[in-house]
């Protein structure tokens, strides 16, 4: 007896080969009915025998390709419907707001591989070759549902031969929107000269820096085993130190610039293929100014074809790094990337299919034996991150100033979007605002509420007062932890330690170390690290040795032994000593940060930091192995909150620094003594609840490593698929909004 089923699933199902392959199936299970994509994801009307539907529905919630997320089966009535032996793709539809997840772009597919290297194929060798499982998705995407007249392949009519495989059911490349061929799809040149992609290569050979247009925006280029090819680059684009990635063809060639483990490969060949960082290989056949500063490098695979051909050409590794200038957007058109790109290399790689969206590279490594996401952007967005709970209205949570995203969310669908950056100038801002403005549009929501900073400076705070709409204020660190509780869909009160640089309290005090009760939208301050003074300001935190003073001071009352003053600069320190004993622009912080910044600066001997973050991962990377003791430290219980009081820490690495101790020793020591004063305070919290582990410190392995072996006890939750730093704050402000507005302004 025939039955009918209507079947909706939803979740990364549009753009993946979800439709061609419940073709596929219903045909080969004499399914009659149609599939079509519509504003909830995929529906399906099915029509057959019960126990045959029974297993077409088993089959989509087993072996269906993207990312199911829920099947939802009503009864139909196959007399009524009309309903055939015959099974077909319908015209997708869209009305009102959306339920999909938009795909994210897909790193080649092997067939597509093979094709490009065939010399028989028709797409041999062709910088454009996908189908339905692979190719761009997100950054082409103008609308939904996803269809290629609602992508900027629009503007490349079919020529015969692809036309045939998009309407064959059998075909690879049924229904692939961005299909393509030399004959009917983008192509590429060169500027100046109009080469091709040899002349390119050639380029890069011979040490020259190129423009390459690729999914998201633009990479500049180099031979990365030429010092002054990157030396050359560092100078064109401001960056003294920052390691810079670097794009190898394939395993075998990653293999001989890094050690990599299991988990390091499938990491780095995944089909979002994140930049990983890994430990360098001491004979690595890379110039020493990749990654001057770091016993890692940054290595990713290739993504596009086009990047393949590049490679091959090459026959070696290459920078691939952000097409800008530093602290700028990456660039997205030709005419910027001519404006802006042109200045900082000798050619342009360009192609003529539109991007619509920017979306830089995702960075990840693994910690703890499974993969952390620290840059959240290309392949991972905008994968839809599961609410335990749907959210009452649509939200816009902006995050805040530093490696911004923001988070769009309804439903029970958060929509992270991709990586922006500081928000430190106009070009930056501009793209935070028009990133938001563009997902808006793709998940076809307007948002209702949207939450913000406290900080009321941040250009993400002024922007979410300006939408016009109800406005929420949430805490900076009370988001890294709610950020985790959504990741990992935790209910019920947490303990969270929220470890960063800083972010404005409650109180109006800068906070950064802090041990939060979290329960829903309501938080309470437990306990906090004892306050570091930044004599000069922001100043201090390129300027690292005026942290390490001011730590000085106040673990040895005014009087630091002569023998460790020596080792900071003798120029303002008089000056400096004023301002933190007046108070006058020198403001006390609880980062935990700042006591990386500072103990590092003081046992490395160095006085700047060249960018954020660089002397707290130096001073992680240069800690020996193995378990070399604990410093002394204290927790005063008499004060609301608690305080981590680091003055004994200080003076036991002052004791070991001056007695000779290598830098090495001292700074094992000290990754343990915080990771026994975190175990100390979660401890002291009576009860059993879970831990949640937040804010930027948490980025650090040997921190989060310690931590989990310590609590093995304890369920303790760690950023994984959502960064742990500032990149992942819009998730949280997104969860506390929803639990509850009013208790967070």
């Amino acid at each position: 007896m025939t039955v009918g089923r209507r079947i909706t699933v939803t979740g990364t199902v549009q753009g993946v080969g979800f439709r061609p392959w419940v073709y596929r199936v219903a045909r080969e299970l004499g399914v009659g009915g149609c599939v079509r994509n519509d504003d909830r994801g995929v529906l399906i009307d099915a029509f057959g025998p019960e126990a045959t539907l029974a297993t077409f529905v088993a089959l989509l919630g087993t072996d269906a390709p993207g990312r199911v997320r829920d099947i939802a089966v009503i009864e139909l009535d196959a007399v009524a419907t009309g309903s055939t032996t015959q099974f077909t793709i319908d015209t997708s539809r869209a009305h009102g707001a959306v339920a999909v997840s938009i795909p994210p772009d897909l790193s080649t597919c092997e067939d597509c591989l093979a094709e490009m290297r065939d010399p028989s194929d028709r797409r041999y060798r062709y910088p454009f070759t996908n189908c339905t499982y692979c190719g761009p998705r997100f950054t082409i995407a103008l609308d939904l549902p996803y269809d290629r007249p609602l992508t900027t392949m629009a503007g490349f009519p079919l020529c015969e031969d692809c036309e045939r495989e998009y309407r064959d059911p059998a075909d690879r490349r049924f229904h692939a929107q961005p299909i393509a061929c030399p004959r009917c799809g983008p192509r590429v040149w060169v500027e100046p000269g109009g080469g091709d992609l040899a002349d390119a290569a050639a380029r890069l050979v011979a040490g020259q820096i190129v423009g390459i247009k690729g999914l998201g925006g633009f990479h500049l280029a180099c031979a990365a085993t030429s010092s002054a090819a990157v030396t050359t680059l560092r100078e064109r684009k401001r960056r003294d130190e920052k390691p810079f990635a670097v794009m190898v063809a394939d395993l075998a060639a990653a293999r001989r610039l890094a050690h990599l483990d299991a988990a390091d490969e499938a990491l780095l060949a995944g089909p979002e293929r994140p930049i990983v960082l890994v430990p360098r290989r001491a004979d690595a056949a890379l110039a020493p100014e990749v990654s001057p500063d770091t016993p890692l490098v940054g290595l990713f695979l290739p993504y596009t074809p086009l990047h393949h051909l590049l490679l091959e050409l090459v026959d070696g590794p290459l920078v691939m790094t952000s097409g800008n200038v530093t602290d700028e957007p990456i660039a997205k058109d030709d005419d910027d990337a001519r404006a802006r790109l042109a200045p900082l290399c000798d050619a342009l790689l360009l192609h003529d299919r539109p991007i619509a969206t920017r979306c830089d590279d995702s960075v990840a490594r693994v910690v703890a034996g499974a993969p952390m996401i620290l840059r959240r952007s290309r392949g991972f967005v905008p994968r839809a991150i599961a609410l335990s709970r749907p959210v009452a209205q649509p939200i816009l949570a902006v995050g805040a100033h530093l490696k911004n995203t923001f988070c769009l969310a309804h439903g029970s669908s958060a929509y992270l979007g991709p990586h922006i950056g500081d928000l430190d100038n106009a070009l930056a801002f501009d793209f935070f605002a028009e990133a938001i403005e563009r997902m808006g549009r793709l998940v076809h929501v307007r948002p209702e509420l949207v939450a913000h900073d406290l900080h009321p400076d941040y250009p993400s705070t002024r922007f979410a007062h300006d939408l016009g709409v109800e406005r929420i204020g949430v805490q900076h660190h009370h988001a890294h932890i709610a950020a985790v509780v959504a990741e990992h869909a935790l209910r019920g009160p947490v303990l969270g330690l929220a470890w960063d640089g800083v972010g404005l309290g409650s109180d109006g005090t800068a906070w950064g170390s802090e041990l939060l009760l979290v329960d829903g939208a309501r938080v309470d301050r437990l306990a906090t690290l004892r306050s570091i003074a930044l004599p000069g300001g922001d100043a201090a935190v390129d300027h690292v040795w005026r942290i390490s003073l001011g730590l000085l001071d106040d673990a040895f009352d005014g009087a630091p032994p002569p023998a460790v003053m020596d080792r900071l600069p003798g120029t303002q320190i008089r000056v400096l000593r004023e301002m933190i004993a007046g108070g006058i622009h020198a403001p006390r912080v609880h980062g935990m940060g700042r006591l990386f910044d500072g103990i590092g600066a003081l046992c490395l001997g160095r006085t700047r930091a060249r960018y954020e973050g660089q002397i707290a991962m130096t001073w992680n990377h240069v800690a020996a192995a193995g378990d070399h003791g604990v410093y002394p430290f204290s927790i005063d219980r008499a004060t609301t909150p608690w305080q981590l009081d680091h003055r004994p820490l200080v003076r036991a690495v002052v004791a070991d620094l001056i007695g000779g101790v290598s830098p090495a020793l001292i700074s094992a020591r000290f990754h343990r003594t915080l990771v026994a004063a975190g175990v100390a305070l979660v401890r002291a919290v009576p009860g059993a609840l879970p831990i949640a582990l937040g804010g930027g410190c948490f980025a650090n392995p040997l921190l989060v490593e310690g931590i989990l072996g310590a609590l093995g006890d304890r369920a303790v939750y760690v950023p994984r698929s959502v960064p742990a730093g500032d990149g992942g704050l819009a998730l949280g402000q997104v969860w506390i909004a929803a639990e509850g507005a009013s208790l967070c302004v």
